[in-house]
């Protein structure tokens, strides 16, 4: 079964976490590297069953799929992603948005759930 066929029981959290982890180490970025987010990941202990999900959130679509062909595993980004930036966000259907911009563009995210995010 691959790693993201269950979804992280606090999505929000885990959004939350990483990319604070993220902007603090890295700074702010349209997307972030698969080693930036594995390495975020480990920091804040994430579930191993739930790390694909935090891929989904914060790497592009082609490093996603990359990744992902590389360990043999075949995710959905889009639905991935939309599930987890739908939690920190007001949006109720995301079907209308292109879920290929990055985690900065996705519409009404609540940005003070990033500890690091200075606008």
């Amino acid at each position: 079964m691959p790693a993201c066929a269950i979804s992280p029981p606090d999505r929000r959290q885990q959004v939350r976490m990483v990319g604070s982890d993220l902007l603090q180490n890295y700074g702010k970025k349209q997307y972030y590297t698969i080693e930036e987010v594995k390495a975020a990941n480990q920091r804040n202990k994430v579930d191993v069953d739930f790390v694909c999900w935090s891929f989904a959130a914060f790497n592009s679509h082609k490093d996603f799929d990359e990744y992902h062909r590389s360990v043999g595993e075949s995710c959905d980004y889009v639905s991935m992603k939309s599930d987890m930036l739908s939690s920190v966000s007001n949006v109720t259907d995301s079907s209308w948005f292109d879920l290929d911009l990055s985690w900065l563009e996705f519409p009404d995210i609540d940005f003070s759930l990033f500890d690091f995010l200075d606008f």
